[in-house]
């Protein structure tokens, strides 16, 4: 292996009996922010999952150096709560904890003042004893953000993480991530914007059922890549929104 932190090795995963990931080879390094970007129905959300270990491959493997499965923290794209649950912010941050202590464990003083500290970092302090169904999409995002780094996990899987939040909210969790990748943890997102793939993650994979490229942003996002990928499958070929940003 190369100096990969997850290598991807012929992955080939199926649903139904059909495949939804083709043959897919590729590495993300660790201490970089990594996209995986395409159109819908491309394959990204399968790739995490497996990645995750929450999908078996039907053929290949993923490695991920000198690390085991539950070190990875998956966000999925819904944040899976009922949001008619009466649960606050800070018992939702809370819950983070639980691989670490178990659902009976008790909090201790130093991990209540982790809990404040990292809601104060994504910046819902004033939130903090809000019910979830009461928050707005980027306030619920940014409590989801903080669930996640109260797990403290060396591996970071993100489906979709800036979908349907604001710019300004964007930005904030831009800054936590970036933070994640300065203390050399391998940060995985799945992405649908080319712009934002180009602005802040030095690594991408370009997919279409099978890996297009992987590597350096600039080396794989370009037009023959897109070109070769719009043409690949009809389904991803289909989506307009993201053909139009390329």
């Amino acid at each position: 292996m190369t100096d990969a932190a997850i290598e991807l090795d012929g992955l080939t995963v199926a649903y139904d009996g059909a495949d939804i990931l083709h043959d897919v080879s590729g590495y993300f390094p660790a201490g970089m922010l990594s996209a995986v970007i395409g159109p819908n129905g491309c394959g990204k959300t399968t790739l995490l999952k497996t990645v995750a270990g929450l999908l078996r491959p039907r053929a290949g493997a993923v490695r991920i150096a000198g690390m085991e499965r539950t070190d990875c923290a998956y966000l999925p794209q819904a944040a899976g709560f009922d949001r008619t649950f009466p649960i606050s912010v800070r018992e939702v941050v809370g819950m983070g904890l639980l691989p670490r202590i178990g659902a009976l464990g008790r909090v201790t003083a130093d991990q209540e003042d982790r809990i404040e500290a990292t809601i104060d970092a994504v910046g819902l302090n004033a939130f903090a004893d809000r019910r979830i169904g009461a928050l707005s999409g980027g306030q619920m995002q940014r409590a989801m953000f903080a669930r996640l780094a109260m797990r403290d996990a060396p591996v970071i899987l993100l489906d979709e993480p800036f979908s349907n939040i604001d710019a300004h909210t964007t930005t904030a969790l831009m800054e936590i991530m970036e933070g994640w990748r300065a203390e050399g943890r391998i940060v995985v997102a799945v992405l649908h914007d080319i712009d934002l793939a180009h602005r802040h993650f030095g690594w991408s994979m370009l997919l279409a059922h099978e890996s297009v490229g992987c590597g350096p942003t600039a080396e794989v996002l370009t037009h023959d890549n897109l070109h070769r990928a719009q043409h690949l499958c009809d389904a991803c070929a289909a989506d307009r929104n993201f053909w139009a940003a390329a």
